[in-house]
């Protein structure tokens, strides 16, 4: 099973699926195992086992493979070993025909759970160890049966888990078939469970070997300990007995044996003497499963708390409420082992921590409840109104304190006329905390209430305070802004008021004031929330103030803080450009902001390239009093370029240019030549991209492929240069050469050259011409000949003489 992340980058494109491949680590090439994986995770099925494999997978995206990340070298095996040997099996229960054998768990399971255990036989008096189960075993303890009487039998066990059979554990000792004619063995594990001043009970085990056959009895005995003589209090059946009528204060010793149809097996002795005294226990508090969780109740109901205590002598019990008092409806009852809390018809107010205590004096214990009354909600909060309007109202609230243990599922919302004395219903299932109530008369007077409900109805309502009129002189204006002052004018706006009282806003009412006179005069009266305020005296100031009139009458006025002084304050266009260069990854969205400060504002023109740029449903432009953007979505090669914009105004004019530059994987490299082809290697060259993808090639990719075969091999993955000499080639083979150019967006398409078979460009010399004897000795000889014709196509480096 193999698991990746997804890649830090997917390249601007969602990722599509992934690749896997394999490869022995034995081998260079990759095989294909799945081409198309949508998931982060794979199981590869398949493997040789003890084969040791290299996995590797790559990303895809709409623009191609990206790079493969390799896995670690790993061995195909089994993460576990087979379990080590069990102990030695021991027998007990001999009859005349079987033996029963147990032993114990090995030491080391090898990383896998045990599935079982194969027990086996061998006779004294032969050699073969054979099976004694023909099913897998689940147990330690098995009986054998079978088996010859008076024959010895030797045996051993083995473990079994998902990787195998481990080793055998070592065999027994020579076990003799015969009926049982042997004493039992002493009984274990004798202990005192409790003691009192008169009793003391007793519990213990069964033999662990019962001298092969069943144990009949068990006889207890017990003496005081400064006595000598042991005295039978009982012959019983059970592995436990109480022993009565003791006296107290004073020291007993006690002891067990075992008979079978043979005879009576050794004495276990209890370690020490027992005291018959009172026990002391300190408290302990039992809650059940239901008790540990938050005990609800249904309201009006019956809250019945059960717990069982113990502890000796008996404990004091205390019920409490933390941080509040205990109901007085509270009913308490104690027993020697129990204690029951009862509530009848329980409210609201019964929520909470219900704390238990039990003391005695050995000590102390407590426990806590927790108990959720189910009831309806409590009321709404912070009920209030958020708007009046003339015939609507619209009023907000927050969920209730008290949710009643259940979901609050939805509000009712109820209205009441002044001069009537119950509310209507305007809404039973708002599922919000707020509500736009309708259809109210003009000029009456309203309460408004709202209750909240849960699975068990409706609770208390929370009301409005004081009565809602449906109209009123509105509000005064919100914000008043002046701008555009020049020295004759400016541009006064403002928001409207909060609340229109009830009737709609008809008019607003804008008055002045010279500085050093008393009197208001009124400028303008208009619908509209903007003025622009001519004709006013250049260098004196002057107050403005706002009011909003209703068919009810005016509000307040609403005044600018500030005095107005009408002065020339226009300036030409100001960039304040951090920055005039831009990037972008290909497919990503760009914006493109320009600060600028200009008075009065400025008209913008946006260039690309020396011409207007054209705004398409990809490419916006977008301009306030202050800066001006371009937003491009999708952005690609096409939006590479200059871009220019131009403020200009009656103060002025400016322009920047705006470089823009977006990123993207690089197209093939161009013109892929053979340069040199020898028997053993090959030479080529190529030109770099005609488009980089707006950064610089990091590195060139080459790959070969013998044609011969479809599966190609990188030469390498990082060449610097546009030129490699390619070795290694098997002379007389033909091969196919591919390149892609990478950059640290991406890698580019490959291009790819032409068949070339790997062998020398030449061939052979002609034979040389003119053999001839120069000249001649009893002990030498000399010839001479001429060049050949042709020499191959290479320069002639020697000559053989024969």
């Amino acid at each position: 099973n193999i698991h990746w992340n997804p890649p830090a980058h997917d390249g601007g494109a969602g990722i599509s699926y992934y690749v896997i491949e394999k490869r022995e680590s034995s081998r260079v090439s990759w095989t294909g195992v799945e081409s198309h994986v949508e998931g982060v995770s794979y199981k590869v099925n398949k493997l040789v086992p003890g084969k040791e494999y290299i996995f590797r997978v790559a990303a895809v995206n709409k623009f191609g493979v990206g790079e493969f990340l390799e896995s670690e070298a790993f061995v195909a095996q089994n993460p576990f070993t087979v379990p080590a040997a069990p102990s030695t099996p021991t027998a007990s229960c001999v009859t005349g025909d079987s033996v029963v054998l147990s032993w114990e768990r090995p030491e080391t399971d090898g990383g896998s759970e045990i599935d079982g255990y194969i027990l086996e036989k061998r006779d004294k008096e032969g050699i073969r160890w054979t099976k004694c189960n023909k099913r897998r075993l689940n147990d330690l303890r098995f009986r054998c049966t079978g088996l010859s009487e008076s024959h010895y039998y030797q045996f051993r066990v083995m473990a079994e888990n998902a990787a195998g059979v481990g080793p055998p554990s070592e065999p027994s000792e020579y076990v003799k078939v015969c009926e049982a004619v042997y004493p039992p063995g002493p009984p274990v594990n004798l202990k005192v469970t409790d003691y009192s001043p008169n009793t003391v009970s007793l519990t213990w085990s069964k033999p662990i070997y019962d001298g092969g056959a069943a144990i009949s009895a068990f006889i207890v005995e017990m003496k005081e300990a400064s006595e000598e003589e042991w005295i039978q209090c009982a012959g019983i059946e059970d592995t436990n007995y109480t022993v009565k009528r003791l006296r107290e204060n004073v020291e007993y010793n006690f002891r067990v044996s075992a008979t079978n149809a043979a005879s009576v097996s050794k004495h276990a002795g209890l370690p020490g003497t027992v005291v018959t005294a009172e026990k002391l226990e300190a408290p302990e508090i039992e809650l059940d499963g239901a008790l540990r969780k938050i005990v609800s109740v249904r309201s009006c109901s019956t809250l019945r708390l059960f717990v069982t205590v113990t502890g000796r002598p008996q404990p004091e019990i205390k019920w409490s409420k933390e941080d509040d008092v205990l109901s007085e409806r509270a009913q308490i009852e104690v027993t020697d082992s129990y204690t029951v809390l009862m509530i009848e018809n329980v409210k609201r107010d019964d929520t909470g921590k219900y704390v238990l205590t039990a003391e005695n004096c050995s000590g102390s214990k407590s426990a806590f409840i927790n108990v959720r009354v189910l009831d309806s909600p409590s009321a709404p909060t912070n009920l209030q109104i958020k708007e009046v309007k003339r015939d609507c109202v619209s009023i907000s609230w927050e969920p209730p304190l008290v949710d009643g243990g259940a979901k609050i599922l939805h509000y009712i919302v109820e209205k009441r006329e002044e001069a009537r004395k119950t509310f209507t219903s305007v809404c039973n299932n708002c599922g919000r905390n707020s509500y736009k109530i309708d259809g109210l008369q003009e000029g009456c007077f309203y309460y408004f209430r709202v209750s909240a409900v849960n699975e068990f109805g409706a609770g208390l309502p929370a009301e409005t305070a004081e009565v809602v009129k449906m109209c009123e002189v509105p509000l005064p204006p919100g914000k008043i802004t002046l701008s555009d002052v020049t020295c004759s004018s400016g541009r006064l706006s403002w928001e409207k008021p909060d609340n229109d009282g009830g009737s709609r806003i008809t008019s607003y009412i804008v008055e002045i004031k010279a500085k050093e006179d008393d009197n208001w005069t009124m400028y303008s009266e208009s619908k509209a929330v903007t003025v622009t305020l001519n004709g006013l005296a250049r260098g004196r100031e002057y107050f403005v103030r706002v009011s909003a009139v209703n068919e009810k009458g005016k509000s307040e006025p609403k005044c600018l803080m500030t005095p107005v002084v009408f002065e020339d304050s226009s300036a030409e266009p100001v960039f304040n450009l951090l920055s005039n260069a831009f990037s972008v990854r290909s497919g990503n969205d760009l914006k493109i902001d320009v600060p600028f400060r200009a008075v009065p504002p400025p008209t913008v023109v946006w260039k690309k390239d020396g011409k207007l740029l054209k705004e398409t449903c990809r490419v916006n432009a977008h301009t306030s009093d202050t800066s001006t953007q371009i937003i491009i979505k999708d952005a690609t090669r096409i939006d590479v370029g200059v871009y220019e914009v131009c403020l200009a105004n009656s103060a002025g004019s400016a322009s920047a240019e705006i470089h823009v530059n977006v990123f993207e994987r690089p197209e093939p490299p161009t013109d892929l030549s053979v340069d040199e082809v020898s028997a053993d290697f090959v030479c080529l060259s190529w030109q770099p991209p005609q488009y980089t993808g707006g950064c610089q090639i990091s590195n060139y990719i080459v790959e070969k492929r013998d044609t011969s075969s479809t599966a190609w091999q990188t030469v390498s993955s990082t060449v610097a240069r546009t030129s490699i000499k390619v070795g290694r080639l098997t002379q007389g083979s033909e091969y196919q050469f591919r390149i892609a150019a990478e950059n640290r967006y991406g890698k580019s398409h490959f291009v790819e050259s032409e068949s070339v078979t790997a062998q020398y460009p030449f061939r052979p010399p002609d034979q040389p011409n003119n053999v001839r004897v120069v000249n001649a000795s009893k002990s030498f000889i000399v010839i001479a000949w001429s060049m050949p014709h042709s020499d191959g196509g290479s320069p002639i480096i020697g000559y053989h003489v024969e």
